[in-house]
């Protein structure tokens, strides 16, 4: 399940229904991961964009790994505007084992960060500011990533 929410992630509400969902599926293990807001260099918040295409695409592909090891995956993101303090980002892996789900939630949230087409942008005085220093480039991406070496 990938959910999107203007704003911020409702963790509180987000992981309770999941929970719900799943309380009876006999799972041993429910792993989740939140990612917040830092207050840091002295922004007002994060805004994101979202290319859900992408997105889709690479969570779907995560599902089917989940699958294979008889494990479920479950994330919200935020698209917009997130204050300091509050949430943006919430992951949560369901498996009938406690390291499938603690192994599979560090590689899912590592190849998020890494893969997943998300632009994220500083909030100061109203504004927003591409966060290009914090930023990493998505694998394949670019004008010139098909172009080889000669």
């Amino acid at each position: 399940m990938l959910e999107l929410f203007e704003g911020p992630v409702p963790v509180e509400k987000t992981l309770a229904r999941w929970y719900k969902e799943e309380d009876k599926s006999n799972y041993g293990a429910f792993i989740p991961f939140i990612g917040t807001i830092r207050d840091e260099d002295g922004i007002d918040g994060l805004s994101f964009d979202i290319y859900e295409p992408i997105l889709n695409s690479w969570y779907e592909a995560w599902q089917k790994k989940a699958a294979e090891v008889g494990a479920i995956l479950k994330m919200a993101h935020s698209k917009g505007d997130v204050p300091l303090h509050k949430s943006s980002y919430i992951a949560a892996v369901f498996s009938p084992k406690r390291r499938v789900a603690l192994e599979m939630i560090d590689e899912f949230v590592e190849d998020f960060k890494a893969s997943a087409p998300i632009w994220k942008y500083d909030l100061r005085d109203g504004k927003r500011i591409y966060a290009k220093d914090r930023s990493t480039a998505i694998k394949g991406s670019g004008l010139l990533s098909k172009v080889k070496d000669k």
